[in-house]
């Protein structure tokens, strides 16, 4: 959902988009304020089978050496964008260099070149993911956008970042397998039909 601008007195000095996001995770713990394009969204507090898809995805990484000496893997890291002066995002998983923490930008958000890979599940806002992030995260050069789009049971994965979005965006369904490019760090497989599984609701 798009936040509402907070009401304040006339006589005060409207404060930053930045502060305002800060005030709304204050004030609704647990759910996810981001600014995409100069705008606040506030995603709610993932389900359950939400919060257990990227869980799916980080053994593959794991078994694959990802969380080791050259990289890290990371939920719920900040990202700082350069489509707005304020802009960032949190991604449910990323893969990170491992000298990520050198390269804090601002409000515990980190340089997007330091990020090989992000990962969104998504949940009732998910044109946010489909859409606007698809543009967030191209600006940022984000080389690897991976998407769970649990509304339509599909994964996508988007590659070569140019204006406005990404050059190859390929769509994959259950019973398809995807193979991710190696400039994560290592080669990768997911099942496509385990991760759509578990982001459906439990019977």
């Amino acid at each position: 959902m798009v936040a509402p601008a907070a009401r304040r007195p006339r006589d005060c000095a409207p404060e930053s988009l930045l502060g305002t996001a800060n005030e709304l995770m204050e004030q609704h713990p647990g759910y996810r304020v981001e600014i995409i394009g100069g705008v606040i969204t506030i995603a709610p507090i993932p389900d359950g089978p939400h919060a257990s898809t990227p869980t799916k995805v980080m053994i593959p990484l794991f078994d694959a050496g990802l969380d080791d000496t050259e990289t890290d893997v990371l939920q719920g890291i900040g990202l700082w964008l350069p489509g707005g002066p304020e802009d960032y995002a949190i991604p449910d998983l990323a893969i990170v260099d491992a000298d990520f923490d050198e390269h804090r930008v601002e409000n515990n958000c980190y340089d997007p070149a330091v990020f090989r890979l992000v990962l969104e599940v998504t949940s009732s806002n998910y044109n946010n993911d489909l859409r606007n992030k698809v543009v967030a995260y191209a600006e940022a050069k984000i080389p690897v956008y991976v998407i769970i789009d649990r509304r339509h049971g599909r994964l996508h994965v988007l590659t070569e970042p140019v204006s406005g979005g990404y050059d190859s965006h390929q769509v994959y369904a259950p019973g398809q397998t995807v193979t991710l490019p190696e400039s994560i760090g290592a080669p990768v497989t997911l099942d496509v039909d385990e991760l759509i599984r578990a982001g459906r609701p439990r019977a």
